[in-house]
């Protein structure tokens, strides 16, 4: 696969690959400086139907995939939108959108749940 040469010339595409990366980099940032080593669980997972048993605990590696989740969304989303910036810009632009959507999200629920342990 080639990328175009206007694909990385495009401001707005530039503007949304470097919130990606900074918001990637944050969520990293939030997950290694707030996980502790006085804790030896973490909550990953929050199901409200089960009552009691609505808290799942988990390690340090299951908290840490939020940040892997993050890194591969990012270079997805960059492969796709350089696929499609050939086809349509707007196209793209949407994908890094999207992407940029996803990565909030992700940094949103991996802190949650880090509050909750």
């Amino acid at each position: 696969m080639t990328i175009s040469k206007q694909y990385f010339h495009d401001r707005l595409v530039l503007l949304g690959l470097s919130l990606n990366v900074f918001i990637v980099f944050v969520t990293l940032l939030f997950l290694v400086f707030r996980i502790g080593g006085g804790h030896s669980g973490y909550i990953v997972q929050y199901r409200q139907n089960l009552g009691g048993d609505a808290f799942t605990a988990g390690t340090v590696v299951q908290i840490l995939s939020f940040g892997l989740f993050s890194i591969l969304v990012f270079f997805v989303g960059l492969v796709l939108s350089a696929r499609m910036y050939d086809v349509h810009r707007q196209l793209a632009i949407v994908v890094q959108a999207m992407t940029t959507l996803l990565l909030v999200f992700s940094l949103i629920v991996g802190n949650a749940l880090l509050l909750l342990s």
